[in-house]
């Protein structure tokens, strides 16, 4: 009640208190008592044997107490007061009357002595926990001097060994932690956090066991209250240490390592998401915590749900998942780091495993920062060996796959510009010898051929994630990094000569190969624009018979858009056309105006192929492949009828002695010729046609099986000894086509069959656009010439001669190499001179062009000449009128 003062508790009846006051030192005085107050009498302790004179007992060492057995049995009341003295000088309390009396300490000391057993293996008391949990609710301004008074009981029961209190202890502010995280929780957590070190620096794995599980629940708690001055670094480098850990019994360093993972993960969680707290993405950071996690990921035999790899990989996920776009690199940096230091990026192991997991962990939007990161340490390694080349470019690949959102990032090309650039180095790498400029590092060539064939599959793998759009973009980039001879003399190393630019050719065209296998374009207007294809169908005139192979597949891949050329790869006169996908509809306008623009550019290019000497089994395997593929895909009534003229014109070839063929070749091209026709035969002419080509395939096969496919593309073919002699029997007529075909919508276009096929060259058709509008300046020339008295009509001819055409023939190899001089000297200059100069010479050109152009218009709108000999009077041209403004849209 108010007013009340406080009363002591009264002793039992025939007990006094002793006059302690007189045994205080001499100095130390006791506490005065408020007024009103007055001391109890203390109970009188049993009296000892007096000790002789001079003779007097020792003191007992810091810390330790009498034993309790040594004491004389003695009432209950008594032998509380001596527990209570006991326990004061255990305590090392500070002198004075609270010290002294279990009943005058404070409440909370109080009730958190009593959580405490006299056996530690009966654990915590329960009922005396929730006292002390009611009372830290009640009185949250106490919080701090409870965790400090627990801290400290700890403290003493760690230094003592007395590892059962310690654990008791640890729980009961585990209790306490989780039952008051609220605004006053921070006024526990710098006790709890001060004893966490203490176990974590303590030699026992049980007490970091111990520990690692507290901080772990703590780590869970969700703080409504920021704190700005706690420090979690001690335990970033404590859990790492953990990890690593090297104890001799295999079952306890599992645990410590568990442990130690465990508590990384809960670091991360309690400052991932908290500004406030320490940015657990710093480099200094993520340089322990990130290798700790790959050293246990490395265990990845253990299949034990319990074992340090899982618990590894579940913890690195959930860092990943929580990096940011800016803290990806940081997160990145340390795993290539740990690869490169401990050799980890040969064969197809760890390394995929680990970037597999980054891939799926991270957010999709942040892929393209990973694959940048491998680009630019691949850069970084390019003078490191093959087998460390070929790893990351597989890990690359791996992650290609993964990251299938449709974009590799904003700078596309220069990813496909980092592979082509390795490969150009394995390249020379090869033919040197060695994989650094110093001559000190030696590479073998099959070293260096995996690694080629990573990078060609990876650039496939990069490619395939790619829309359709950028695929276009990506082919005709590779194809102008291809170098041509003439062209792109200097594409290549100065060291790799020739041959490495023929082996980048090869690369470049395999590189190109595998991102046509799954490009799919409904218009091939767009697949295969004059940009891409005029250079493409360049390389089937190459003496290299892989180079054409290469094309011929290339061709054939982006044109196959129902996937028949898997269907078509044998030639065979037998063949079942209903195997085939076909169309439904007839071709679409866009597919007429590719063949309109680009039909005879083919043909002529199939047509050069067959002819080549040193074209094998496989070439005529890919010529048949590519035609039968263009007869399905864009066959209409005039497609048909030009095919079929070609390959008449490929069997007038084999039966023409200029052409300097051997057995082989010709009998494989009879042999091609027959297996087309066979095919095109099936595929909507009439019936007639099919079976003409069915009687000659007959007659082949009793009298020249060398002239058909089955016998000439097979493993051992069968040649004929001597010259080759092909009776008209065994020959596909055109008289007897034409009349198969007659009475069909296919004899509108029969009479060009009256024309035979000639191949068109290129310069060619330059030249004949060159030369019809020299022939419409002419015609108005020679219309003007007779009303011109003054100009004699003089026929301009020339006359030549046998030896107008040998110096022609003899100038050819001097006009060529002029004309690559001249090459040479624009890319030069366009290279190295001003922009002003470049510019002031593009300018004079522009405006030579135009004064030959107001000269070719003038002669083109000039009107005829009137009868009566006068000329009419000039109008004015149609691009000098001026229009009204309302006419001009």
């Amino acid at each position: 009640m108010p007013g009340t003062l406080p009363r002591f508790p009264s002793l039992p009846r025939g007990v006094t208190m002793p006059a302690l006051l007189n045994s205080l030192p001499r100095g130390i005085n006791p506490p005065s008592l408020p007024r009103g107050i007055t001391m109890p009498s203390m109970p009188t302790l049993p009296s000892l044997p007096s000790m002789p004179r001079g003779v007097t007992i020792p003191s007992l060492p810091r810390g330790m107490s009498l034993p309790r057995a040594a004491m004389p049995a003695v009432t209950e009341a008594p032998r509380r007061l001596l527990q209570d003295c006991c326990s004061v000088l255990d305590h090392q309390t500070p002198g004075g009357l609270c010290g002294c009396c279990w009943a005058l300490r404070p409440r909370y000391k109080r009730l958190v002595d009593n959580i405490f057993p006299e056996d530690p293996e009966e654990g915590l008391v329960k009922a005396n926990m929730e006292k002390l949990t009611f009372f830290a609710l009640s009185a949250p301004e106490k919080l701090d001097r409870i965790a400090a008074y627990l801290s400290e009981r700890l403290t003493r029961e760690l230094n003592r060994h007395r590892y059962g209190y310690v654990c008791i202890a640890m729980e009961a502010m585990e209790q306490l932690l989780l039952a008051c995280h609220c605004q006053s929780i921070n006024l526990l957590v710098e006790s709890f956090l001060s004893t966490l070190r203490l176990l974590l620096e303590a030699d026992k794995p049980h007490l970091h066991i111990l520990a690692t599980n507290s901080f772990v629940k703590f780590a869970n708690i969700e703080e409504d209250t920021p704190s700005y001055h706690r420090s979690y670094d001690f335990f970033v480098s404590r859990f790492s240490e953990m990890c690593h850990s090297d104890h001799e019994d295999l079952d306890t360093r599992n645990k410590i390592r568990v442990s130690g993972i465990r508590g990384l993960q809960g670091v991360v969680r309690k400052t991932v998401d908290d500004e406030l707290q320490v940015n657990i993405w710093e480099p200094r950071h993520m340089e322990q915590i990130v290798p700790a996690l790959l050293v246990n990921l490395q265990q990845h035999s253990q299949n034990d749900s319990g074992s340090p790899a899982e618990q590894t990989e579940v913890c690195f996920r959930e860092l990943l998942c929580r990096a940011a776009y800016g803290h990806i690199n940081n997160a990145i940096k340390p795993v290539l780091m740990h690869l490169d230091s401990h050799s980890l990026w040969q064969g197809r192991g760890f390394a995929v495993q680990c970037f597999q997991i980054i891939m799926y962990s991270i957010q999709s939007q942040h892929s393209h920062l990973v694959i940048q990161q491998l680009l630019g340490h691949l850069d970084a390694n390019s003078r490191s060996p093959a087998s460390v080349r070929a790893g990351i470019v597989e890990v690359l690949s791996e992650a290609a796959v993964i990251e299938a959102t449709g974009s590799v990032g904003p700078t596309v090309l220069e990813v496909f510009n980092t592979l082509l650039r390795q490969l150009r180095q394995s390249v020379d790498y090869q033919l040197t010898g060695y994989y650094d400029n110093g001559g000190k590092h030696k590479t073998s060539s099959i070293e260096e051929k995996k690694l080629q064939d990573a990078v060609i599959k990876t650039i496939g793998s990069f490619a395939n994630t790619l829309p359709i759009y950028q695929r276009s973009e990506v082919m005709l980039f590779i194809m102008g990094k291809i170098p041509v001879p003439g062209i792109y003399p200097a594409l290549g190393s100065p060291n790799s000569g020739f041959e490495g630019s023929r082996m980048i050719q090869v690369m470049l065209l395999k590189s190109l190969l595998q991102v046509s296998e799954h490009y799919e374009s409904s218009n091939l207007l767009t697949a295969l624009p004059s940009s891409f294809l005029e250079p493409l169908l360049s390389f089937t005139l190459m003496e290299d018979p892989e180079i054409r192979l290469l094309v011929l597949s290339i061709l054939t891949l982006l044109i196959d858009r129902r996937h028949n050329a898997s269907r078509l790869t044998t030639a065979s006169v037998a063949f079942d056309v209903s195997s085939l996908e076909m169309k439904e509809d007839r071709c679409s306008r866009q597919d007429n105006l590719f063949m309109r623009k680009h039909a005879q550019r083919l043909y002529r290019h199939v047509y050069l192929a067959s002819r080549e000497e040193n074209s094998g089994r496989s070439h005529y395997q890919a010529l048949f492949t590519l035609l039968a593929v263009l007869s399905v895909e864009l066959a209409n009534e005039e497609v048909v009828v030009d095919l079929i003229r070609l390959i008449l014109a490929l069997q007038e070839m084999t039966l023409s002695n200029q052409e300097c063929l051997s057995v082989f070749n010709r009998c494989g091209i009879h042999a091609l010729c027959a297996a087309f026709l066979n095919l095109l035969s099936q595929l909507g002419p009439p019936p007639t046609l099919h079976q003409h080509i069915t009687q000659v395939i007959e007659s082949r096969q009793k009298d020249a099986p060398h002239l058909l496919p089955e016998v000439m593309f097979c493993d051992k073919p069968r040649l004929p000894e001597g010259e080759l002699k092909v009776d008209e029997a065994l020959l596909f007529i055109q008289s007897k086509i034409c009349e198969a075909l007659a009475g069909s919508s296919y004899s509108a276009h029969c009479e060009c069959f009256n024309t035979p096929y000639t191949p068109q060259l290129t310069e060619e058709d330059r030249l004949s656009k060159r030369k019809s509008i020299g022939d419409a300046v002419s015609l108005q020339v020679d219309m003007d010439l007779p009303f011109c008295p003054d100009t004699p009509q003089k026929p301009q001819t020339e006359h030549i001669t046998f030896e107008t055409l040998k110096n022609a023939i003899e100038d050819r190899g001097v006009v060529e190499e002029e004309e690559r001089r001249k090459r040479m000297e624009v890319v030069e200059r366009f290279q190295t001179a001003p922009f002003e100069e470049i510019a002031a010479q593009c300018g004079a050109r522009t405006s030579l062009l135009q004064s030959k152009l107001n000269q070719v218009f003038e002669l083109i709108i000039r009107p005829p000449p009137s009868p009566s000999g006068h000329s009419a009077p000039r109008s004015t041209p149609v691009y000098e009128m001026k229009f009204p403004d309302l006419c001009v849209y």
